[in-house]
């Protein structure tokens, strides 16, 4: 049993230490949750520019005015280049823009956040190319946006709902994983843990699957490559949370549960884009599992693994370090937490002058043989 560290305390410090800990633990759960959620906004969201006509230099200038930083803007020669370029994940939309009308290309699979985003914005330059074009011929032209979505998210779930539902209990499940092969099971030695957070991984990476395409239909495309992704995350996550159990011990499990539940989901960005978020977390999710699998999952359900490599290496990495510092914990000359001699149990020795309580065993069995019978 690990030891209490706020046994060396009196009651009531310990009650004074729990009062302030705890509420700034709550709290920053809140402000981690909340935040990026109340400052959405597009900062550096790369998008394209169809034509570099006089209309798409005007759309560039109009955009980068109204939202500064807000837009990366790629230029391309025509539809189908800029169709591609959505499509492989380059860029999450484009916009066509003609002297009086004006096409959005968006992939909704990839953001349904982004996409309406994209649509506000192409009304907003169809509604100045119309002004524009009435100034100068004189009577009102009616301006509408056209959208073209190229990759939409699933009829069954169009807003892409399941996918950030299922991200929060599939990290959750994997700090429960590893606490109970690390910490309840505490499996040795290494090989037998290592092992069991794989086969946990590939099965809930299967159930989660199931659920969420057969039975919800929200994964429509690369079905094999979708439960890898699944399974991968899930993997990063127990796997890494197993490791710094191995090395500190229990206080690794409050390590990982806080980076993977309350850094890493947060800062997914997938209820929104990265490119959302803001500046000083966009980046920092999708160095972390959640993250990175999300991602990775959008890749393999909708744009036939297009834009994958990255996240993919980010798993990969988790896991990687994950299962080596088990190893370490559990078989190096360091006493990390999982060292063998931190688990060898002291043999039971009687106080002097103490009768033993447990026969050996060669005692008993003198007992239990039968004697002959006296006459």
């Amino acid at each position: 049993m690990p030891r209490n560290p706020l046994a060396a305390h009196p009651p009531w410090r310990q009650l004074l230490i729990i009062s302030v800990l705890l509420p700034v633990a709550i709290v920053a759960a809140v402000l981690a949750f909340a935040w990026p959620a109340a400052r959405i906004a597009p900062r550096d969201l790369p998008v394209g520019i169809v034509g570099a006509g006089p209309a798409g230099g005007q759309a560039v200038e109009n955009l980068a005015r109204a939202q500064p930083g807000g837009f990366d803007f790629h230029l391309y020669p025509d539809a189908a280049t800029a169709s591609a370029a959505i499509r492989e994940r380059i860029v999450y939309g484009a916009f066509i823009v003609g002297p009086t009308e004006v096409t959005v290309l968006e992939a909704s699979a990839a953001s349904a956040t982004v996409a309406q985003l994209l649509s506000a914005v192409g009304q907003h330059l169809a509604d100045h190319a119309a002004q524009q074009a009435t100034s100068r011929t004189g009577p009102p032209i009616a301006a509408q946006a056209r959208i073209v979505d190229l990759v939409p998210a699933s009829a069954q779930d169009p807003r892409g709902l399941v996918l950030g539902s299922a991200l929060l209990p599939l990290t959750i499940c994997g700090i429960v994983a590893a606490a109970a092969v690390a910490l309840l099971l505490a499996f040795r030695p290494a090989w037998r843990q290592m092992s069991a957070l794989v086969v946990v991984s590939v099965l809930v990476g299967l159930g989660a699957y199931l659920v969420a395409q057969p039975f919800l239909g929200a994964l429509p495309g690369e079905h094999l490559a979708s439960w890898g992704a699944l399974g991968l995350t899930l993997l990063a996550v127990a796997s890494a949370t197993a490791g710094l159990i191995a090395l500190v011990g229990t206080a690794g499990l409050a390590v990982g549960a806080a980076l993977m539940v309350f850094v890493g989901n947060p800062f997914s960005g997938v209820t929104s884009a990265p490119e959302l978020l803001p500046g000083a977390v966009d980046h920092l999710g999708q160095w972390l599992p959640p993250g990175a699998g999300a991602n990775l999952l959008r890749s393999t359900a909708y744009f036939h693994g297009n834009g994958a490599a990255g996240h993919l290496a980010v798993l990969i990495a988790w896991s990687v370090a994950g299962l080596s510092a088990i190893f370490v914990g559990h078989h190096t000359s360091i006493r990390f937490a999982a060292h063998p001699t931190r688990y060898k149990s002291t043999p039971f020795a009687p106080a002097a002058g103490q009768p033993t309580a447990v026969a050996s065993v060669e005692h008993l069995d003198s007992e239990m043989t039968p004697q002959p019978l006296r006459a």
